[in-house]
This record gives C-alpha cells, structure tokens and sequence, in this order.
C-alpha cells in the first residue's frame, strides 16, 4: 500500500470517539425504541424494520433471512482489502418488564441481556465507519442476528450464508456485550475460553403407578427421581476434573400424578449442562445417560433420556484478544481494562462464529450506579445508555484498526 494511502487511513483512524459524541442523541433514542418493542426469538418483524430503516441511505448491501429475520449488511471500503465481521444480536427474552423505566416493554417480552443496547451500538459503528469509506481498507460485514437467546440464530445466520456475505471469508469477528452489574466503561475479556457451552438433557422415569396407600404393589418413579438428582450432583462433583468443570443443574421436575392419593407413573425432569472443553462435554454426553439409566433399572424403572445439544464454548481466539485489548487500551485507558481470570459459565452463540473465524467477545460495562445489583435476566434489570457512543467507536476501531 502507497504511504500516502497509509497515512490518510492512520489520520481517519483517529476521532472514531470524537465523531461518535454528536450521535448520542440518535443511538440514545433508537435504543429506547428498539427496547419498548422487544421481541422473543427467530422472528422478530418490528425489530428488523427498525434495523433496515437505521441503515436505509448508507450505501450498503442488505440481504435479509429466511429462516429467520436477521439483517446482514455489507459495507465495501474504496481500498482493497480483507473482510471483519462485526456482530450484534437482536433478541429479547420472555420476562414481564419491572424496571420502572419510562419506555419499558409492556407485552411481555424484555431487552434484559442488554441485545437492544447492542443494536444501536452498531448502526452507530456503521455511522462512523461509511463516513470514512473513501479510506476504508476492505470490507465490514454487519451482522444483525436474532435468536440469541436459546433459539440459535447465529448457527441459522452461518447456514445462510453471512460469513460469505461479502464474497469471501472474513479473516477476524468481533461482537461486544453490555453488563448492568459491571462498572461502568468497564472492558471485560479473557483470551482462550470466554463463555461456557451449554446442552441439556430430558429425562422421563417411568414407574407403573399405582395407589399412595400400597406403594409396595407399584414402581414409584418418584423416589427413582429424587435419587438421580442427587447422583447428578455426585456425578458433576467425583467424575468431573474440578480443573475442567461442569456445571449440572436439574432445573425442572414434574410428574403426572393426577390427585394426592396416586402415585405418578411418570416422573420428567430437564437438566442444564454447562462445560469449557470439548473432552468435559463428551464425557458428561457419553457417560451420565448410562449411569442414570442403570439406577433407574436397579429400582425397576425405565429411563427415557434425550441429549439436545445447544451452544457451544465461546473461545476467543488469543492473538485477536490481544490485538483488541491494544486497541481499546489506548482509547479508554489501562484503568478500565480487567482481564478475567476464569470464564463464565453462561453462554453465547456468538459461539458459532467464533468456532469458524478467528475473534473475541468482549464485555462493557454500562451499570446505571454505582451499587446497582440487578442483574441481566432479571424483570428489575436497567442498563445506563450514556455509553452508547464509546460502544459505537469500540466497534468502528475495532474493526478498522483489523483491516488496517
């Protein structure tokens, strides 16, 4: 590249945060709109045509989903270069808004994970980003995904095709994500393991039932159940390495008795299972059905057991952390970066991004005040929006410093 053309692009790179001031207003406001009209999983219309509107006249390729109502836009720089992948997702979650704000959602589905925060984070980026694409040195694809929570989008999103959105791989991806019990302008990552992978498990014991006062001529499937509860637990804590956890939690249980005085005849519980490593999630697949189903046999009882597997671990690819910690360093200051020192155990399906190109997840911190516990999930969870701008350029300098 000419040094001409490496100057001009070094000079662009500069002001990201400065430009990104007088957009405040805008992403303030459209994070307020996106998060009164909240909507839950893979269809989400009214929040896909808010997105299309923000990016109508920026110049962009636009395809839409079919499978589902993503919105991938592609942003061709006048400079040849590679393609980054940024990306934000879309969905909210299935809780009755408490928060008190003036502009909460009122049917019944919240932005409790912060995913409308994200939104207007990056149209912002885009902003920022199609203003300098005179000295843009490649492609930015921006990848507006739904069913984040539990629905598996992103996976959805790679079938149909936005990692090729712009003709050809991109060679680095990077999503940011908002945390309302962190301090805020707090950034938050870790090379390596980031985010746990998660799967499930459905189990059914099936007794034959019977009266309550003559338990001795049934299979209760009851006490079947209680007692592979607590061989879960055992399992997780004496067959698990504790330097590769897991994570196992029974977080349904139901049986079919019908009155006080019989006994169920089916007993169906659901577990959530949460592992860091490939080797510690095959172990628990390959080994915990078993177990279940000969303590169940030994008392009479068969087992029915369905393993669904859901997302992945969320591994950030090491060079690119360290290359997206020495670009935020500068911009926020050494003070505000934190290093985690274990990953979290929740999940992310920017996962499955992340299993095909190299990038990293990073946090952001947007706590309201200092103190304010309530967590994301939560009906009473409030995220402070002032940080809007910064989250914006983070994006636009993460990106353009890649390709530069």
């Amino acid at each position: 590249m000419p040094e001409a053309e490496r100057a001009a692009i070094a000079r662009d790179a500069d002001g990201f945060l400065a430009d990104a001031e007088p957009l405040r207003e805008r992403l303030v406001s459209l994070r307020r709109e996106l998060h009164a009209a909240a909507e839950i999983g893979l269809h989400l219309p009214q929040t896909q045509a808010i997105l299309l509107r923000e990016l109508e006249g920026l110049g962009l390729e636009i395809t839409t989903g079919t499978a589902l109502t993503s919105v991938t836009a592609v942003l061709r720089g006048a400079l040849p270069g590679p393609t980054v992948l940024l990306r934000s997702d879309m969905d909210a979650l299935p809780i009755l808004e408490a928060s008190g704000l003036d502009f909460a959602a009122t049917d019944g589905a919240m932005h409790a994970c912060g995913h409308d925060l994200h939104m207007a984070g990056l149209i912002g980026a885009a902003h920022l980003l199609v203003a300098r694409r005179a000295t843009l040195p490649g492609t930015i694809v921006l990848m507006f995904q739904p069913g984040e929570e539990g629905f598996a989008g992103g996976r959805l999103m790679i079938e149909e095709g936005v990692l090729e959105a712009s003709g050809e791989r991109p060679v680095a991806a990077y999503a940011m994500h908002v945390d309302c019990v962190t301090e805020a302008g707090r950034v938050v990552t870790r090379p390596g393991p980031m985010m746990g992978g998660v799967s499930a498990m459905r189990l059914r014991v099936r007794g034959s039932g019977g009266h309550a006062a003559f338990p001795q001529h049934a299979v209760d499937p009851v006490p079947i159940a209680a007692e592979l509860i607590l061989a879960i637990q055992s399992f997780s804590a004496r067959r698990v390495p504790a330097t590769d956890p897991a994570v196992l939690s029974v977080t349904k249980l139901a049986s079919d008795a019908a009155a006080g005085n019989v006994l169920a005849a089916n007993v169906d519980l659901e577990l959530n299972i949460r592992t860091l490593s490939r080797e510690t999630y095959a172990l628990v697949r390959d080994t915990l059905p078993g177990m279940l189903d000969g303590i169940a046999r030994a008392h009479g009882a068969e087992l029915d057991a369905e393993w669904i597997e859901s997302y992945p671990v969320t591994v950030n690819d090491p060079a690119e952390t360290e290359r997206a910690l020495g670009v935020v360093e500068p911009l926020v200051g050494a003070e505000r970066i934190h290093r985690l020192e274990a990953p979290s155990m929740a999940s992310e399906d920017f996962a499955y991004v992340l299993e095909q190109v190299p990038g990293v997840l990073v946090f952001l911190g947007v706590q309201p005040e200092p103190g304010a516990t309530a967590p994301m999930h939560s009906d009473g969870a409030v995220f402070d929006d002032g940080l809007l701008p910064e989250h914006a350029a983070l994006l636009a300098e993460l990106a353009w410093q890649r390709l530069a």
